[in-house]
Parts: structure tokens; sequence; C-alpha cells
């Protein structure tokens, strides 16, 4: 795992920010099943949809993109505005996006920063 540094800039804060951020390569040799990084999030991820997949009872699954959206959407920009202590620079910065962009997600889950 590589950390990287990145500073937020032009997003009108003036103490220029730090963010780390992780780059994982996928092909490690010590590595999980198929030569790939374990990585836990994936894992959740996986393991979460399986049990949705298991618990269908007979329904025929719809719309399955929209609903993991909805349901995982709010909980990252929860747990990403608590981790950045509300900094929306640094938690823009975290999640890839622009602050604009953080704003009106904040906004559509009733959430401030």
């Amino acid at each position: 795992m590589c950390l990287e540094v990145d500073t937020c800039s032009g997003s009108g804060t003036d103490d220029g920010a730090q963010v780390m951020t992780a780059k994982t390569s996928r092909t490690r040799k010590d590595s999980g099943r198929n030569g790939t990084l374990e990585v836990p999030l994936r894992n959740h991820a996986e393991r979460a949809l399986s049990d949705y997949f298991s618990n269908l009872n007979g329904h025929k699954p719809a719309h399955l993109y929209d609903l993991v959206l909805r349901e995982v959407e709010e909980p990252l920009f929860r747990a990403v505005l608590d981790y950045s202590s509300g900094n929306q620079c640094r938690a823009a910065a975290i999640l890839g996006i622009n602050r604009g962009t953080l704003r009106k997600k904040l906004r559509q889950f009733g959430l401030s920063g």
C-alpha cells in the first residue's frame, strides 16, 4: 500500500489542509486468493450482496444498482464527514469529489458539515 499526501487547494481554506489517500495494488505476491490483495471493504460488500441474494425468498431483484447506491452513499458521507471532523475540504478530497458536489449531497441527505 502506498500513502500519498494531497493538498486541498482552491476550495476556500487558508490552511492548505493535507489529506492522506491510500493506493492499493491488486496484484501483489503476498495477496489473497487469485493473486488479488484482500480489500476489507470489498469483502464486506460482496458478503452483503451475497446475503441479499440469499434472502430474496423467490423474489426477483430489480434496480439493484440504485438500491446499493441508496444504501451505501449516506453512510459513506456520514463516515467520511466524521473522519474529517466536519472539514468539508478534507471530506471532499477523501471522496475524490469537489466541495460543491459534497455540499449538494450533504443537503440531499440532511447532513451538515
